[in-house]
């Protein structure tokens, strides 16, 4: 099938199916006569895999040993395990300090009158070091 019908039905943008392809994530074949690439149903299902995998934010290297998991049906289900437990206690963090950040925001628009007057304590805060 054509990129854009395979952009579609995966969920994915041209572009990203695009650089997918540009970086081995998928191997399309190329099509001799018009140098297209042609999308197979399995290079469909990894893109579908890979648009999953990104909205639970792996990177793409991690997208790269996932889709390796994924296509080796000897894998040990430890290690994608352990991928996905790395990846939680990544997001912990991150909401750890998003939190951080929302309670400090919150401190200096509680400190802002967000009246008529110049003065605004979260300019000032932001301009401090």
């Amino acid at each position: 099938m054509n990129i854009g019908k395979t952009a579609k039905l995966s969920g994915l943008t041209v572009k990203t199916v695009r650089y997918y392809s540009d970086i081995g994530l998928i191997k399309p074949e190329v099509n001799k006569i018009n140098g297209y690439r042609d999308f197979s149903e399995a290079d469909l299902a990894k893109l579908q895999f890979l648009a999953k995998a990104r909205k639970f934010d792996f990177s793409l290297e991690e997208c790269r040993e996932l889709l390796a998991l994924y296509e080796n049906t000897q894998r040990p289900s430890r290690e994608v395990k352990a991928l996905t437990l790395e990846k939680i206690a990544e997001i912990d963090l991150r909401l750890k300090e998003l939190l951080g950040l929302k309670n400090q925001l919150s401190v200096l628009a509680s400190a802002c009158h967000g009246d008529d007057r110049p003065n605004c304590p979260i300019l000032d805060a932001l301009t401090k070091n």
